[in-house]
């Protein structure tokens, strides 16, 4: 009897041992399943991410190339004019400034300086309407298209209602007569050069003046160039710069 019971004791010991193996190999099974379901499924989720992003960036880039077309400067969303010729001249590079007064170079320079004008107001209208009877010459503010001309130094007269909204969105515009000798010229364009951030550059036909500075309410305006007038030019920027009632980063 002692024999057979342990007999039967070992059997069910090998039983029990043999139902422990296959519930771990089981468990193991299990776990591995969900383990590679897992990695199945993160690796979907990932396709599916990337063919949206794919996707997505088509369109980004579509819309991008639709706006470079169209003339907007993929920087700061302001437009380029088509029909306006980039002045890429190289200017003298400016002498080292000698009167950081604005008032005090305005007057050696022989330019008039006329600060906190009338504010005419900023309703925006069509690029295509009538330009507004403006109460200065150049226009320091006042109704304008929501158009923003893009930074930088152009050959020819931009439209005056894109000038007012770059005006308002802190940007300093210099403006001088395209009768001015190219040497006072190239002066001007090495004055920009130095510091082009949030500047636009033209010539203005039209304005009484040999050179202009503007911004929001505010110009500097010279009968006549002289070297004075860049220290002038230089003040006006410096303490103008980047203070439009819209300002937009630069």
């Amino acid at each position: 009897m002692s024999s057979r019971k342990e007999e039967r004791e070992r059997l069910r010991a090998e039983r029990l041992a043999a139902q422990k193996s296959a519930t771990s190999d089981e468990r193991r099974r299990l776990v591995l399943g969900y383990f590679v379901a897992g990695v199945l499924g993160a690796l979907v989720i990932a396709g599916i991410v990337v063919a949206v992003m794919n996707a997505g960036g088509g369109g980004a880039g579509e819309e991008a190339e639709a706006n470079e077309a169209a003339g907007f400067d993929p920087n700061t969303g302001f437009k380029v004019p088509q029909d306006i010729q980039l002045d890429e001249r190289e200017g003298t590079p400016p002498p080292t400034l000698q009167q950081g007064d604005l008032e005090a170079a305005a007057k050696a320079a022989g330019c008039e300086l006329e600060l906190d004008l009338p504010d005419e107001g900023n309703t925006h209208i069509s690029p295509d309407a009538k330009t507004p009877d403006y109460k200065t010459d150049p226009p320091t503010s006042g109704d304008h298209s929501p158009e923003n001309l893009a930074d930088g130094a152009y050959l020819a007269t931009p439209p005056v209602v894109n000038t007012l909204h770059s005006l308002e969105h802190g940007r300093i515009e210099i403006q001088y007569d395209p009768d001015l000798p190219e040497e006072e010229q190239l002066a001007l364009k090495g004055l920009f050069d130095a510091d082009p951030e949030a500047m636009i550059m033209f010539p203005n036909p039209d304005m009484p003046y040999e050179v202009a500075a503007t911004t929001w309410t505010n110009m500097l305006v010279c009968d006549e160039y002289s070297p004075e007038a860049l220290d002038a030019i230089t003040d006006f920027r410096d303490e103008f710069r980047g203070q439009g009632p819209e300002n937009v980063p630069f």
